[in-house]
């Protein structure tokens, strides 16, 4: 895989050859690179995975207490890898993909429109957790209970909640594990009413002295249920009293996940409750598509890279879950696309914006950006031969019989002076197994924008939440 490039104006590095010209900034990194085209498709063709029958379990070795360590690391695997959601046709699996994307993007959309992080009904019992939204991407296997029951549980960086399905279940999907049972469990305490992290929750409910809360996405996805104090087993560190939901009634797209850990920036998130104990720090690298080697997930400070390119990290109150970066430019083929910065910023109300999200696939940008990078793009793969839009895709190529093509390059300008050069593979997908690539970026429907999981594949993202910053390699996976 072609790694990413990094350039860092000065004064952060030596200085860069840079000159103005009259269609924006060129600087001294590859204009081009080729796309494997041939390798890309075969990588389409996936097997059948081993997962989860014969991947090692936990439970039967002792486990290291969270108060001797603070750095603990897990495989991550992207949901085609399990074999419930194992389908050989290419095509369809991507308009799945895709599919999942619309609603996760319309469900961020919504919440951030309606005023608040979070669309929550009146009281009625448990976590939402968007499971009809896209969020259910990457995997992470994880211990519940004492003893540990090895689950299968989706990251999502916009989520504040840790939820496992939970017998007795009135209502639940299909996972890969048997359904966790609290009564089995040495370590699961319910949560009182009166109880300060009862009080947390921005719509506690009460039941029998029990808390109980809900939260919705409003695109008729749900998990309802208790929350409780339970004991998670990463790997071999045991890490006691995490507030979970126990969900009793579930509904969604999550198939083969128990739950989900969410990784926002809110207090109730997974990385909130660890509070001082990883200094609010974590670091992820998703697995690429098509390729069979995991990604990784990563906690703690000492799992903070020396040599990669760190953005501040921006804060919105009204979505105080997610992970706004700041953006300044696009490039395309060295070249600074010509669009204002404005577009990128967030407004004093909380508008706008430009959010790293592992739950969306494509990267979103507010439609003058978009057309603009994308008209660019056009005008330097005039050579390339052009094919039908596919889905929400209005730029794709007919690469049937190609073994390689040389493209140009992507990039993002962050603020302060990074730039991130994307691999040709982040940005030009394969839509079916018949050589048909798209451009994958699509036109946000309101100011704000959203860097997607494909844009970040392959490439250590690290979040430093106690001191603001957002870091970009400089490992690979």
């Amino acid at each position: 895989m072609l790694p990413f490039f990094l350039l860092l104006l000065p004064p952060l590095l030596t200085r860069a050859a840079v000159d103005t010209v009259a269609t924006g900034l060129v600087a001294n990194y590859p204009a081009t690179q080729l796309l494997h085209v041939k390798d890309t498709i075969k990588e389409t063709e996936i097997k059948p995975s081993r997962l989860p029958q014969d991947l090692e379990l936990y439970e039967n070795y002792p486990p290291i207490d969270n108060s001797t360590q603070n750095q603990w690391k897990l495989e991550l695997f992207h949901r085609d890898k399990l074999p419930l959601n194992f389908d050989p046709d290419h095509r369809r699996r991507f308009k799945e993909r895709i599919g999942r994307d619309v609603q996760r993007v319309s469900s961020l959309l919504r919440r951030l429109s309606n005023g608040s992080d979070e669309q929550v009904t009146d009281f009625g019992s448990d976590v939402i957790s968007g499971t009809e939204q896209g969020s259910g991407e990457y995997f992470v296997r994880i211990g519940v209970g004492s003893p540990p029951r090895s689950q299968y549980v989706v990251i999502d960086s916009g989520s504040d909640i840790v939820w496992v399905q939970c017998q007795p279940c009135s209502e639940c999907y299909q996972q890969s594990d048997p359904v966790f049972d609290p009564a089995s469990s040495a370590s699961y305490a319910g949560i009182s009413c009166d109880s300060s992290v009862c009080g947390r929750l921005d719509n506690a409910g009460c039941n029998d002295g029990r808390c109980r809360y809900e939260v919705s996405y409003g695109d008729g996805s749900y998990t309802r249920g208790n929350l409780a104090l339970e004991t998670l087993t990463f790997g071999r560190v045991l890490i006691r009293n995490i507030a979970i939901g126990c969900g009793h009634m579930n509904r969604g797209m999550f198939v083969g996940a128990a739950g989900l850990l969410g990784l926002g920036g809110g207090a109730m998130s997974f990385v909130g409750q660890l509070g001082g104990q990883t200094g609010g720090a974590f670091s992820y690298c998703l697995v690429s598509r098509g390729t069979e080697s995991t990604g990784t997930l990563e906690f703690g400070r000492s799992a903070m890279p020396v040599g990669g390119a760190w953005v501040p990290l921006i804060r919105n109150p009204r979505a105080p879950s997610f992970y706004y970066v700041g953006l300044s430019g696009l490039g395309v083929g060295g070249i600074r696309v010509p669009i204002p910065e404005q577009i990128f910023e967030l407004t004093d109300l909380g508008y706008g914006g430009v959010v790293m999200d592992t739950g969306t696939a494509v990267t979103r940008l507010p439609v003058p950006a978009y057309e603009a990078f994308r008209d660019t793009f056009i005008g330097q793969t005039a050579n390339l031969p052009r094919s039908r839009e596919v889905s929400i895709f209005d730029t794709c190529y007919d690469l049937n019989g190609f073994v390689s093509v040389r493209v140009p390059t992507v990039s993002f300008y962050f603020s302060g002076g990074p730039i991130l050069t994307l691999p040709a593979r982040n940005f030009l997908i394969p839509v079916d197994g018949e050589g048909t690539f798209c451009f994958a970026f699509a036109a946000s429907p309101s100011g704000l924008s959203i860097i997607g999981n494909i844009q970040q594949e392959g490439i250590q993202i690290s979040v430093d939440g106690a001191n603001g910053f957002v870091g970009f390699g400089p490992s690979i996976c």
